[in-house]
């Protein structure tokens, strides 16, 4: 069953009850107040004959010491026929409770009678036949007799009023209720629309439309889910989205990897199959010889960049205080015997927070990168100075440049902008993307400036600490 329809039946059922239950206690009271009065009116009219009686007695000629029973009759019926009107009935017994006059159509039993007692008023309501009667009783004393007088007053209209009053009342009752249905069919379909958009919303979002979103109808807390509901799709879509490139990014990588391994086996295999099958000169001999070894080479040092990117995920860096003079100083250490090259170092002193053996191997590679990118005897200049939020690195050379829509992509695993340029020079593709990854690890990331023709500007900034203890590089 539907939410709508469950709060339509509830709300349905609660109407109901309420109105039954007020409804049966209105009619009730209007009945119970009316039988009231008119139990009033009955007592007070026995009361009012019991006097008249008591009157009419002591005007009898008095010819006996006791009332006679006879007496009794006549003043019994003197008194009922002036009633002639009123719908009461008498019945008067004596000591004995023996019935000395009773009126046409008094049926009463003798219940009440034979709990009488002396100075005593009782009640009851009884039904007779199709009728009811509220009958009382009272004793009288009237010229040395005791007597009981009984009345029967007929209050039939007032039960009639009961049964027409819960007639009405369940007629009212019905319209009401189907008043208050199509009332609450209205507001329960109003009340529950959020929830149906949002429904909808799901299934499209589970048909694979992540970029659906629930239209907000209105500013309560459903409202607010709605809000919530399209802000989990957004930050759902975002994921998925960023799933979907980590899948591409690992379908182009394994692509990129069997390629790469492709083209050295093919060099180191065609090469060993022509000095194994072949008698070859020397010069031959050794310039196949030389093919091997390159790309042999070119596949250990794609193996132990792809090991490095490995290890670093897992184990994370060791940030401490270092000294970025001793950072330049293992460069210098590192390049400068290089004379094919024109290396530059300008930096300003300072302390940085950094995972040593990491970030030397990110300037490694960027001035590696930078040599691979320069013609010979070109310029590279390595710089660092400070600035607002840390200290900055940076390495420019005056190489081939590298396009602007591929600067995004030069950080993806196997990735070239000149593949025959880098493959001569032993490149795989794989030194900034490992880059990358360890400048993750430190909260900072490779800055790209580059022109076509002109070269390139990379930097990086990494968090900078005035009064940590400088801990020396040693080449």
């Amino acid at each position: 069953m539907k939410f709508s329809q469950k709060l339509l039946l509830w709300t349905t059922i609660i109407i109901a009850l309420t109105l039954g239950f007020s409804g049966f206690y209105f009619v009730n009271y209007v009945f119970e107040t009316s039988l009231e009065r008119e139990v009033g009116q009955a007592l007070d009219e026995n009361n009012i004959l019991r006097f008249a009686f008591e009157t009419a007695a002591l005007n009898v000629p008095v010819k006996y010491d006791l009332l006679q029973d006879s007496s009794v009759e006549q003043i019994a019926s003197n008194l009922e026929t002036s009633g002639q009107g009123t719908g009461r009935l008498l019945r008067i017994c004596d000591e004995e409770k023996n019935v000395l006059y009773a009126g046409d159509g008094f049926e009463a039993d003798d219940e009440l009678l034979n709990a009488a007692a002396e100075n005593h008023y009782s009640y009851r309501v009884v039904p007779l036949g199709e009728r009811y009667y509220i009958q009382t009783q009272s004793h009288i004393n009237a010229l040395g007799r005791s007597l009981y007088l009984e009345t029967l007053r007929d209050v039939t209209q007032v039960f009639e009023e009961r049964e027409m009053g819960f007639t009405v009342y369940r007629r009212l009752m019905i319209l009401m209720l189907l008043f208050g249905i199509v009332i609450m069919y209205f507001i329960a379909s109003r009340l529950t629309k959020p929830i149906r958009i949002l429904v909808r919303a799901t299934k499209e979002m589970a048909a694979g439309d992540y970029g659906y979103r629930a239209r907000q109808v209105s500013n309560d807390e459903l409202g607010e889910l709605t809000q919530d509901f399209n802000h989990m799709s957004e930050v759902l879509e975002e994921t998925i989205g960023q799933l979907e490139e980590e899948v591409q990014a690992r379908e182009d990588f394994v692509g990129a990897f069997a390629h790469e391994l492709k083209t050295p086996l093919t060099s180191i295999i065609g090469y060993a199959d022509m000095l194994r099958s072949r008698k070859l000169d020397e010069e031959k001999s050794m310039l196949s010889a030389n093919y091997i070894y390159t790309e042999g080479k070119r596949l250990e040092t794609m193996s132990l960049r792809l090991l490095d990117i490995i290890v670093t995920k897992k184990e994370g860096a060791k940030i401490r205080a270092i000294s970025a003079e001793a950072l330049f100083e293992y460069l210098r250490s590192m390049f400068l015997p290089n004379k094919s090259m024109e290396f530059i170092f300008s930096y300003e002193p300072a302390v940085v927070m950094a995972d040593v053996s990491l970030i030397q191997t990110v300037l490694v590679n960027l001035l590696d990168n930078a040599c691979k990118a320069s013609e010979e005897g070109g310029r590279i200049e390595i710089s660092g100075h400070k600035e607002q939020g840390g200290y900055r690195f940076i390495v420019k050379d005056y190489g081939i440049g590298i396009p602007a829509e591929e600067v995004s992509k030069i950080t993806q695993a196997f990735y070239m902008v000149d593949k025959s340029r880098s493959r001569s020079r032993n490149g795989a593709g794989l030194g900034l993307a490992l880059s990358t990854e360890i400048l993750a690890l430190h909260d900072s990331r490779l800055e790209i400036d580059s022109t076509v023709g002109e070269g390139t500007i990379i930097g990086f900034l990494l968090q900078a600490e005035e009064e940590a203890e400088h801990e020396e590089i040693h080449s």
